[in-house]
């Protein structure tokens, strides 16, 4: 599995130090990432709010004031 941002592999490569994981896992996933440009962090995706439609805004028509 590829890297997906600078961050990840900076905390990879701390781990790599420390000896919390193999050499050959993180020369894999280097490998695998090659030579893209990573963004600095990659935040969570956001959900897309639903365009209003059959219970999306209430109507006005047949209310009772």
């Amino acid at each position: 599995m590829p890297f997906k941002s600078k961050a990840q592999r900076r905390k990879f490569a701390e781990l790599l130090v420390e000896g919390k994981i193999k050499p050959e896992t993180y020369e894999e996933w280097n490998r695998e990432t090659g030579g893209k440009a990573l963004p600095e962090r990659v935040g969570s995706k956001k959900k897309r709010k639903a365009a209003h439609g059959k219970r999306g805004k209430p109507s006005s028509k047949g209310r009772r004031k």
